[in-house]
């Protein structure tokens, strides 16, 4: 294998981003049901134009100067550049408030923190204010179905943090902050790197995906205190690098893209005990690569996997009932090193994040779930996220 994907010199330059929010009244829109048809002419809506927020690295060379926004046309998927939200620092990713009128970012740096912005109806913004999240490199946050709290994943400290979200959208000083202290580091890992932390469908698990120890872990919240709680564990294979976990609609099976062995891996989830159980990993369609993330369709029918080694996507056909992936196909992504993948609110569209191009791509979805190049790449300045809008 080449050698590994996350030098971690100065973290800024280990992962980038990019810029563009968008004005309109459409970013205080309360978010739609994923739950829609996978036919991609059945759920085609009249032309339109909704928003994308993108993120960088504002401390990396070529990088952005906070949050960018952007607009996509519904029909063709043709994306426009919009204004930057500055005042942001390093937000390589970005979630959404469920009631659409807040964005959180994280600051990937050695201090690292998360920040929340507001968003108005009539296109303005502001910065609400940043918080400490007690580790450093934070890659990954997410916000609980309550939107009572904020989640996020510090990579280079290996640990996860709570902190709570005032009913204003700003944040409160943190509430928890957990290192992953064991099992021990998997091959050529130099300690723990949480990579990502997200709530299950159940909403009563939040599940943190360790690439450092090959580990998933599995805490219980307590909503009033928030604080986590450890409920089990699941150990991937050692030196498989898990990096991403994708939920099925079901709640019953999730996805893994591990990083460093090249592979996805379908997981069996229990609602009640928040046990995970990793399957044997399976082919990327690719024979060498660093798989990002995988996305799965609001209707459960096909999973997309971004792989960085060879710019492809990987399209499957998602089967019983979630727990099986069949390999169809791969496709270019259109750009250089796809980081992050994203669907539309309706899933007729995918986006892909390109770090090295720094470029933004988008892709038709098919009733059969193949993927055809809409539009024009759009430049961004190392994109690594792309967050479409309700």
């Amino acid at each position: 294998m080449n050698a590994a994907p996350h030098p971690s010199p100065a973290l800024p330059s280990r992962r980038s981003l990019l810029g563009g929010l968008l004005a309109g009244a459409a970013l205080a829109a309360t978010p739609a049901a994923l739950a829609t048809p996978a036919h991609a002419s059945a759920r085609r809506a009249p032309t339109a134009t909704r928003p994308l927020l993108l993120g960088t690295y504002t401390s990396a060379e070529g990088g952005g100067t906070g949050i960018g926004t952007a607009t996509y046309d519904t029909a063709t998927g043709t994306i426009t550049p919009g204004p930057v939200i500055t005042g942001v620092e390093n937000p390589s990713y970005l979630a959404l408030h469920p009631s659409g009128a807040t964005v959180y970012a994280v600051a990937e740096q050695d201090a690292g923190a998360v920040t929340a912005v507001a968003l108005a109806p009539d296109g303005t913004y502001e910065v609400l204010g940043t918080r400490p999240t007690g580790g450093s490199g934070p890659t990954h946050l997410s916000v609980h179905p309550t939107g009572r709290w904020l989640l996020s994943a510090n990579y280079t400290s290996g640990s996860v943090a709570v902190h709570p979200i005032a009913q204003d959208g700003s944040l409160g000083e943190r509430t928890d902050l957990v290192t992953h202290s064991s099992p021990p580091p998997g091959p050529g890992q130099n300690g723990p790197h949480a990579h990502q932390i997200v709530t299950a469908p159940d909403g009563g698990h939040v599940l943190a995906v360790d690439l450092g120890t090959d580990t998933v872990y599995t805490y219980r919240l307590d909503e009033s205190a928030g604080t986590l709680t450890e409920v089990s564990r699941a150990a991937l294979a050692p030196g498989s690098g898990p990096r991403h976990l994708t939920f099925h609609p079901g709640g019953r099976s999730a996805y893994l893209a591990c990083e460093l062995d090249n592979t996805t891996v379908v997981c069996a989830y229990d609602p009640e005990s928040g046990t995970l159980t990793p399957g044997p990993g399976q082919s990327t369609g690719s024979g060498t690569g660093y798989p990002a993330q995988l996305v799965v369709t609001g209707d459960g029918s096909y999973a997309y996997l971004a792989n960085r080694g060879p710019n492809g996507l990987t399209r499957y056909a998602v089967e019983d009932g979630g727990a099986a992936l069949r390999l169809l196909d791969t496709v270019p992504a259109g750009g250089d090193w796809p980081r992050q993948l994203a669907l539309s609110p309706d899933s007729s569209l995918l986006f892909a994040a390109n770090q090295r191009s720094s470029t933004v791509t988008a892709f038709r979805i098919g009733s059969d779930g193949a993927l055809t190049p809409a539009g024009e790449p759009l430049p961004a300045p190392v994109a690594v996220c792309v967050l479409p809008l309700p």
